[in-house]
């Protein structure tokens, strides 16, 4: 087992924010195992990449032999989180949270070890909860502080409105804490707010404070944007092995480091050997290939993972792809787009009869298929290698615009 100050080494890769560190290091040393929540909200059926960095991060305290408890907030679901929002959250009804988290359940078990994961529903301790009860709850906080909240105070500040159930939201999931007695609370950098108040209530409930982990939201495939569904920028859990691993290998050179230090489990030291050799010349495209790998045998098993490896590698030399190909995103209004108006639109060709002539002529590959079918409809929410002729190249990130 790793000492605590080599188990803080580790939990620290990849993390905004500890506070306060020297509790975490404290608590560590104690040599019990620590109480360890996240809380998720089954706000829709399938999680991305961009949800698993806290997963990851739970299976790390696992590794250390920490009890986990993946929350799932059916309760709070039922509010709607307003964290980062301008408007107020429209809140899910009882039969979107039930399949919801049931879908939930079977996903993060590609990560979390079922053995050692407790499940819990907030909803156990709050449907228990009396009206009273609440309302001593909510004398522990105030108004003040609550538009301390940058998403409130700017709402407040421009005359929009605050429906006064969005208050409950942070004291709900700070009380979890209490009824859980969480050691450390961990949730992404815009949970900032709510998981300090799950701080302040254990204080208020005479329990010792939880330490707080933040971590950073993983940009999407545009490398600009967190990954999100509604951006088209996500790679989904479920996704088939060749689309993931496509996706993966999509990302930028300077994105693919970001992603090795937020989704992969490799070792710090083996990390940092890997940017030597890549730095002192190694093709970048390889060091891609093995976060790629490791990544879609996580959700797909390794021999799926190294036949996407190879069919990926078919299709490249197939189409005779250059090892640096130019990126780019392109934005359209609709669920999908043809692929000649695709072409017009991104500048491979100069119109769209030229584009419908390059496809009839067998000019046109996407991702290492010859097209002909001018009509061919593209879905935003994917990469896409387009070769057109023998050496104009583009990979393009189709993303419907909110």
């Amino acid at each position: 087992m790793p000492t605590p100050e080599e188990q803080l080494a580790e939990l620290k890769r990849g993390t905004a924010e500890i506070l306060p560190e020297e509790d975490l290091l404290r608590k560590l040393r104690r040599g019990k195992p620590l109480r360890i929540k996240a809380g998720f909200d089954p706000t829709a059926p399938d999680l991305h990449l961009g949800h698993t960095v806290l997963i990851n991060k739970m299976r790390r305290f696992q590794d250390f032999g920490h009890d986990v408890i993946f929350l799932i907030g059916d309760f709070t679901g039922l509010i709607g989180d307003p964290s980062g929002r301008n408007a107020t959250r429209p809140p899910l009804t009882p039969e979107d949270v039930r399949t919801n988290a049931a879908t939930y359940q079977a996903q993060i078990f590609k990560i979390l070890d079922p053995q050692k994961t407790i499940v819990e529903f907030n909803s156990r301790w709050m449907n228990a909860m009396s009206s009273a009860e609440l309302i001593q709850l909510a004398a522990k906080h105030t108004v003040a502080r609550m538009l301390e909240r940058d998403d409130f105070n700017k709402r407040y500040k421009g005359g929009l409105p605050i429906a006064i159930h969005e208050f409950l939201y942070p004291l709900v999931q700070g009380y979890d804490s209490v009824a859980l007695r969480a050691d450390v609370e961990m949730g992404g950098t815009d949970q900032r707010f709510n998981l300090l108040m799950g701080r302040q209530l254990q204080e208020a409930y005479k329990q010792e404070p939880q330490v707080v982990l933040t971590v950073p939201l993983l940009e999407g495939l545009d490398g600009v944007n967190k990954m999100s569904k509604s951006l088209g920028n996500y790679i989904g859990v479920t996704e088939p092995p060749d689309d993931m691993f496509g996706k993966l290998m999509s990302v930028s050179d300077d994105l693919m480091w970001r992603y090795f230090d937020l989704l992969s489990f490799r070792a710090n030291a083996d990390l940092a050997q890997l940017r030597k050799e890549v730095a002192a010349g190694r093709n970048p495209m390889s060091a891609k290939f093995e976060l790629a790998e490791e990544i879609t045998a996580r959700f797909h098993g390794l021999p799926a993972a190294r036949t996407a490896l190879e069919n990926f590698r078919s299709r490249s030399q197939k189409g005779e792809m250059p090892d640096e190909i130019p990126r780019k995103t392109e934005y359209i209004g609709a669920a999908a787009i043809t692929i000649g108006l695709l072409l017009k639109q991104s500048g491979l060709a100069a119109s769209s009869s030229e584009a419908n002539r390059l496809i009839a002529q067998g000019g046109v590959r996407l991702n290492g298929e010859k097209l002909t079918d001018i009509k061919r409809q593209l879905p935003a929410g994917h990469v896409y290698v387009v070769q057109v002729g023998k050496r104009q190249f583009a990979e393009i990130t189709l993303v419907q615009r909110s």
